[in-house]
């Protein structure tokens, strides 16, 4: 709990006075012991220019309620995924505090377009990149995505910032189809070899979990997924295309 803690006086430190500030803040007052507290110490600050693990993970479990709901009902392959997420990343005792906010919030309205506006004037770009990443595995959870959640998604991407280009690579990642190797790496199946390698390195580039370590280990070890996506397209592409 201690850690968990720090990391919800640090989101609300983060996005005091705004939705998520206000939404956080109803929500563990009476769930955790010092809940208050926390609300006080987190609120002193006003908004910060710097992405913490804390205001990350309080935005991410905002953004996942409202993906939750979206189709109309809450499956518990999705609180599974979420709470394998949150071991895997940050412990099993942060896991289970977050699933018990997580439960509280999908009880609440979430003023979507508010909160992603917040998020955006917040936090860097590669942070957002993988905020939207993680959303489309909850939504694909139970095996598919619902045309609800996408268009949730979509509409929460367009808010936050994200690009056409960078949305469809991500999308591709979890909603296959035939060229979907070739979106994840944001080229047409026109593109030529020396046109792969170069999007290849860009991709790379731009999705690579250093992008995100100012988050802490937790959340660049899940940026890895990503990555790897990145990766297999690649590897994908080049056995079809026979590149050595």
């Amino acid at each position: 709990m201690a850690k968990f803690g720090k990391w919800i006086g640090a989101g609300l430190g983060a996005f005091a006075g705004g939705p998520i500030g206000a939404i956080i803040g109803f929500t563990i007052g009476s769930m955790f012991d010092g809940g208050q507290e926390a609300v006080k110490r987190g609120t002193r600050g006003g908004y910060s220019s710097r992405t913490t693990t804390g205001g990350y993970v309080m935005s991410l479990l905002v953004l996942v309620a409202a993906v939750m709901k979206a189709d109309g009902k809450v499956l518990k392959s999705e609180l599974d995924y979420v709470k394998k997420f949150m071991v895997h990343n940050f412990g099993e005792a942060s896991a289970q505090e977050a699933i018990k906010m997580l439960k509280d919030l999908l009880n609440q309205t979430i003023p979507v377009n508010e909160v992603c506006l917040q998020i955006k004037q917040n936090m860097n770009y590669s942070a957002r990149l993988q905020l939207v990443h993680f959303l489309f595995g909850i939504a694909q959870a139970d095996g598919h995505v619902d045309p609800n959640e996408q268009n949730l998604i979509t509409q929460i991407c367009n808010q936050m910032g994200i690009g056409t280009s960078d949305f469809e690579s991500i999308q591709a990642m979890f909603v296959p189809n035939t060229d979907s190797d070739y979106k994840i790496l944001e080229i047409e199946r026109t593109a030529t070899d020396d046109e792969l390698k170069k999007a290849y390195r860009r991709m790379a580039m731009k999705y690579h979990p250093d992008k995100v370590s100012t988050l802490g280990e937790e959340v660049q070890n899940a940026a890895k997924e990503k990555f790897q996506k990145v990766n297999q397209a690649y590897e994908n592409i080049k056995k079809e295309r026979k590149i050595a």
